[in-house]
């Protein structure tokens, strides 16, 4: 494992024994659920508190509808957010953990982990540019992701059943046990994708995650060189033929920059209410 994923993994270990409004951990973490910001958003948005990232900040938000019903769930970094990152040989990751806004409709999520790679992850020869990790967590689970526990390579080896996985979603290849992340799970990569070394160009990608035989993230990744492009993006979240349990579930995942704002927004919408089978 790298050392900049090694200094991570233990920062989320240590979030995770913790409220997402009151994580002290070491000074490359953060968590927030403090005052809301009072940045520009939509009729119909809730933003959540902000959450100090380079030179700017970041915060999630969610969208409902004229019902209340949620109808998209993202995050907003502005663009000072991707100047002043930690950079240079000696750098390490940065994590923070964002609440979603307090009074929010449920989404299907709970909270989302962003994380800032400057050297990028392993695989290195894929993932190796400086990127951001943008994990929106179903639940709380990362605590119970510890190698250390006795039961760990037998839940780590358990997988979803295939009316569960997401069209086209494939996990890497190897023992389940060695390739799930500690503290976060399995990454599942979309086939299409062309993943492969000496022929992928890594921009951004969306990654599904599983534990314990049950999908727990989708996980937008993106480099910081293509999000200074100020891209427009609009791709649909490829499916399961069934779900695991009742909620809402993207459709859409979305990418695009907000001049009036100042703001990238990252999102997944389209939110559609699934019953589990």
């Amino acid at each position: 494992m790298s050392r900049s994923r090694t200094v991570l993994c233990t920062a989320v270990a240590a979030c995770a024994a913790l409220t997402l409004g009151g994580c002290a951990a070491p000074s490359t973490p953060h968590a927030h659920g403090g005052a809301v910001s009072p940045g520009p958003v939509a009729a119909g948005t809730l933003p959540g508190a902000e959450s100090p990232l380079g030179q700017g900040t970041s915060r999630t938000y969610v969208v409902s509808d004229n019902d209340g019903n949620p109808t998209e769930v993202g995050i907003r970094i502005s663009a000072a957010a991707l100047e002043g990152l930690p950079d240079g040989p000696d750098a390490t990751s940065q994590m923070s953990m964002l609440a979603l806004p307090e009074g929010a409709p449920g989404t299907g999520f709970d909270h989302v982990m962003l994380d800032w790679n400057p050297h990028g992850h392993e695989p290195q020869v894929l993932f190796g540019k400086p990127h951001f990790d943008m994990h929106f967590y179903t639940g709380a689970v990362q605590g119970d992701i510890d190698p250390a526990a006795p039961d760990f390579a037998e839940r780590a080896a358990r997988m979803p059943a295939a009316k569960y996985i997401p069209q086209g979603y494939v996990p890497p290849p190897g023992p389940a046990a060695a390739n799930t992340v500690p503290f976060m799970g399995l990454h599942w990569t979309d086939a299409a994708d062309a993943a492969l070394p000496g022929s992928f160009d890594f921009t951004e990608v969306l990654i599904n995650g599983s534990w314990d035989g049950k999908f727990t993230f989708i996980e937008p990744m993106m480099t910081r060189e293509w999000l200074r492009t100020k891209p427009s993006l609009r791709e649909d979240v490829k499916q399961p033929a069934s779900y695991q349990s009742d909620g809402y579930y993207p459709t859409v995942y979305s990418v695009d920059f907000d001049d009036q704002a100042g703001e990238y927004v990252i999102a997944l919408g389209g939110l559609t209410m699934r019953q589990a089978s």
